[in-house]
C-alpha cells in the first residue's frame, strides 16, 4: 500500500473564480493596487461583517497597525492585548509606540479574561485590543462595558474568525474598528492580505489616508500625514473576492471537520478538544486539543509523534510575557499552562473523514504512550 500523503496543519483550497479573476487581472493589466476587484471585494467583505465600511491592506499586521494609527494611538499610551495570542497583536502596538499591557485568558476559550481587564486600566490605557483566538469569539459583551465606562477604544483582531458570531452578531462589527487578515492558512485567503472594517465613515477616511502613503484624495503628491504603503492589490483582492463568495461553504466545510473531530476526540483520554461557549458560534480555523497533563514536553513529544506518521501540528502560541521583546516577571497561570499542554491539529476545508480518523488515530497513539491502540478511536 502506498504510503499515506502527509497532511499539512492548514492548506487552501483556490477552487472556485480564483483563477479566472486573476486571469482577468492579467488580461486587463490592472495588477497594482487599483482595480474593479479592490472595491467589489471591499464592498462585499463590509456586507459580511455587517459594517459599512472594509478599508483593504496588503498583510494583517499592516491592517492592526493601520487601525491603532488612524485611532491616534501613539507614544505614551497603553494598549490591553491578551497574553495569548499571535506576535503581531502585541507588535502592530509597539509599532505606534505604544505600550502593550496583558491580561491572562479565560480557560475555556483562551481568549482574554475580561475579569481581568479592570485591573489592567491606567491613566495612560486608551484601547483594548481583544482577538477572537483560533475561531472562538471573545466575550465581547463585558469588554465593550468595560471599555463604555472607561472611555476606551475597542479593537477587535479578528484575524482568524472570519464569520464567528458572539451573540448572534458577527466579529467585527462589535469594536470602533476590527481588522482581518488572509494569510494563506486563514480561513479565505489572498495569499497575503487584510482588511480594517468599521462603521465609523471619519475613521474609514483615515484609514485610507494613511494607507496610501498619506497623500491627500484631492491633491495628488501632496501629503498631509506620513502615511504608509500598506495597500492590497487588485490582483490579491480577486482571489479574496473569488473566496468570499464560497464563504458559506468554506464554513460548511470547516465545521463538518470540527464536527468529526469532536466525534473522534471524545474517546482519546488525556486530550481536551477546547470548546464553545453557549452564546458563541465559532468557526474552525484551527482545531486545538489540550493535554490534561503534562507540559510543553509532552506535548513536543505528542508532535513529534505525530509529525513521524505524516500529521504535521503546531504548538498553541507562546505566552507574549515570554518572548524576548515583551518578557515579563509576571505569572499568566492560564496563558502558561494551556500555552505548554496545546496544539493545533490539521484543519482545511478540503480534510477527508478519513484524514481525520487518521489523525486522532495516530494522537490516540501518542497520547497512550505511542504504542498502537487495540482499534482506532
Amino acid at each position: 500500500m502506498p504510503p499515506r500523503p502527509f497532511l499539512p496543519v492548514a492548506a487552501p483550497n483556490l477552487a472556485g473564480n480564483e483563477r479566472a479573476y486573476v486571469l482577468e487581472c492579467l488580461d486587463s493589466t490592472w495588477i497594482s493596487s487599483t482595480g474593479r476587484f479592490l472595491d467589489a471585494f471591499e464592498a462585499a467583505f463590509a456586507r459580511f461583517c455587517g459594517v459599512s465600511h472594509a478599508v483593504a491592506v496588503n498583510n494583517g499586521t499592516a491592517a492592526l497597525h493601520l487601525a491603532l494609527t488612524a485611532l491616534g494611538i501613539g507614544p505614551g499610551d497603553e494598549v490591553i492585548v491578551p497574553d495569548l495570542t499571535y506576535i503581531a497583536s502585541a507588535n502592530a502596538v509597539t509599532y505606534c509606540g505604544a505600550k502593550p499591557v496583558f491580561v491572562d485568558c479565560e480557560p475555556a476559550t483562551l481568549n482574554l479574561d475580561p475579569d481581568r481587564l479592570a485591573e489592567r486600566i491606567t491613566s495612560r490605557t486608551k484601547a483594548i485590543l481583544p482577538v477572537h483566538l483560533y475561531g472562538h469569539p471573545a466575550n465581547m459583551d463585558p469588554i465593550l462595558d468595560l471599555a463604555r465606562h472607561h472611555g476606551l477604544i475597542v479593537v477587535e483582531d479578528a484575524a482568524e474568525a472570519h464569520g464567528a458570531t458572539c451573540r448572534g452578531r458577527p466579529v467585527g462589527s462589535f469594536g470602533t474598528c476590527a481588522t482581518f487578515s488572509f494569510y494563506g492558512n486563514k480561513i479565505i485567503t489572498t495569499g497575503e492580505g487584510g482588511m480594517v472594517v468599521t462603521d465609523d465613515a471619519a475613521l474609514a477616511a483615515r484609514l485610507r489616508l494613511y494607507r496610501g502613503q498619506g497623500v491627500d484624495p484631492q491633491r495628488r503628491y501632496i501629503h498631509p500625514v506620513v502615511g504608509f504603503n500598506y495597500r492590497m492589490t487588485n490582483v490579491a483582492a480577486a482571489i479574496g473576492l473569488a473566496q468570499l463568495e464560497r464563504i458559506d461553504a468554506i464554513l460548511a466545510a470547516r465545521r463538518q471537520v470540527a464536527a468529526w473531530y469532536a466525534e473522534r476526540l471524545a474517546g482519546i483520554n488525556g486530550v481536551r478538544l477546547l470548546g464553545a461557549e453557549p452564546w458563541a458560534v465559532p468557526v474552525p480555523w484551527l482545531v486545538t486539543v489540550l493535554l490534561t497533563e503534562g507540559g510543553a514536553r509532552e506535548r513536543d513529544a505528542v508532535m513529534a509523534a505525530l509529525l513521524a506518521e505524516g500529521i504535521d501540528s503546531r504548538p498553541v502560541f507562546y505566552p507574549m510575557h515570554k518572548q524576548p521583546p515583551y518578557r515579563e516577571d509576571t505569572c499568566y497561570p492560564v496563558a502558561e499552562i494551556w500555552s505548554a499542554r496545546g496544539l493545533n491539529l490539521p484543519t482545511f476545508e478540503s480534510l477527508t473523514e478519513a484524514d481525520v480518523a487518521a489523525t486522532c488515530a495516530s494522537l490516540w497513539r501518542a497520547v497512550a504512550g505511542f504504542e498502537a491502540p487495540l482499534e482506532a478511536p
